[in-house]
């Protein structure tokens, strides 16, 4: 049992290390205060399905972005929607003609709709600078002049900027809340470490040239999800340097979190598809390391019933994890329910097992389709 208990002891620590080097990282990566007076041209890219929910609140951000409108290009790709979303968007560009909006169908060749979405509304872009977000999301009206600023100063080929929820009091909501900070947390301070491992698809934007000189999305369109991380691999294999994280509250979307257990759960597995085909080792390591320490979190629990030490190992992750995920809330400039702190660090190492559990099996629903694994 000692041999045991020191062993996770040594796996917690490998795990403390790396959580502080993102809180490290996180500190390094400063905000950019610079303004340019050239103004970058745009071609944003929203691949929709069945959003007719969420597109009025898009719209309505659209209208408010605080960019000169003959800059700028909107491409809506329909990917075969049966809800009333076509006719929102046809409805919005009636009223709104001095907003440059195409409505365009997706162009189904692969597994992945979202990337044959996006490759479809590439080839075209009039612009050279690509930025993608989601239907679902609601964009700040500073976004475009933040991403010019930034882009104008310091010449990227890819740049990877936050994503927030809106606050909702719900348990669910609350967790996933929690959780998102925690990948942001990640996201920034690996960035900031200099080693890149997260990107979220919802606000990311890259060079069309770029893009297509690394042929795109062709070597990863066999797996359903990944249109972000494995784009992200594609860029930083290309030139490391030049793929940058834009740490500026500024140019943060923000989005929604799902409503119900089974569909966070649908959207869990979707996103666990793609975790075996990284090709970057370290990216695969870090994902090794925390399954592990999930698991002897869980290990603990129990071990803690018998052995009261074996809960200094629970104690030594909720620490680290709590510096990450409260910096990461400040960023985002939101608080954090403590009660529900407390309950999402009890459950989220049984919820990851059991993910990568059922994960391994069977397929997975999202949008009203089945995809296999």
């Amino acid at each position: 049992m000692t041999l045991l208990y020191f062993i996770c002891l040594g796996i917690i620590g490998a795990y403390v290390l790396l959580i502080f080097s993102f809180v490290i990282g996180f500190d390094l990566l400063k905000i950019n205060r610079q303004i340019s007076e050239k103004k970058t041209h745009f071609s944003i890219i929203v691949p929709f399905r069945n959003e007719a929910e969420f597109l009025p609140e898009l719209l309505n951000s659209i209208t408010k972005l605080n960019y000169p409108k003959n800059t700028f290009e909107i491409l809506f790709v329909d990917d075969d929607s049966s809800d009333n979303s076509v006719s929102i968007l046809n409805k919005f560009c009636t009223v709104n003609p001095h907003i440059n909006i195409q409505l365009i169908p997706n162009n189904r060749i692969s597994n992945s709709p979202k990337k044959d979405a996006i490759t479809a509304a590439i080839h075209l872009a009039q612009h050279q600078w690509i930025i993608c977000t989601d239907a679902d999301c609601i964009l700040p009206n500073k976004w475009l002049e933040t991403y010019s600023n930034f882009i104008e100063t310091f010449n990227p080929n890819m740049v990877v900027a936050p994503v927030n929820f809106v606050s909702k009091n719900s348990f669910l909501a609350q967790f996933q809340t929690i959780d998102f900070y925690s990948m942001q947390g990640t996201t920034i301070g690996s960035f900031g470490m200099q080693y890149p491992i997260m990107a979220n698809g919802a606000n990311l934007a890259y060079k069309k040239e770029v893009f297509n000189q690394l042929n795109g999305f062709e070597n990863n369109n066999f797996i359903t999800s990944g249109d972000d991380v494995f784009l992200l691999e594609n860029f930083l294999s290309h030139n490391p340097k030049k793929v940058l994280f834009l740490k500026d509250y500024a140019a943060c979307v923000s989005t929604y979190p799902v409503k119900t257990w089974k569909t966070l759960i649908q959207q869990r597995k979707r996103w666990a598809a793609k975790a075996t085909h990284f090709s970057n080792t370290y990216t695969q390591l870090i994902g090794l390391l925390v399954f592990i320490t999930n698991g002897i979190c869980i290990l603990a629990f129990f071990a803690a019933f018998f052995n009261p030490r074996y809960i200094w190992l629970f104690c030594l992750k909720f620490i680290i994890d709590t510096v990450l995920i409260f910096k990461t809330a400040g960023f985002f400039q939101q608080k954090i329910n403590l009660f529900s702190y407390l309950k999402t660090l009890l459950f989220y190492p049984f919820f990851t097992f059991y993910i990568a559990a059922i994960s391994m099996f069977g397929s997975f629903h999202w949008k009203d389709r089945a995809f296999k694994k």
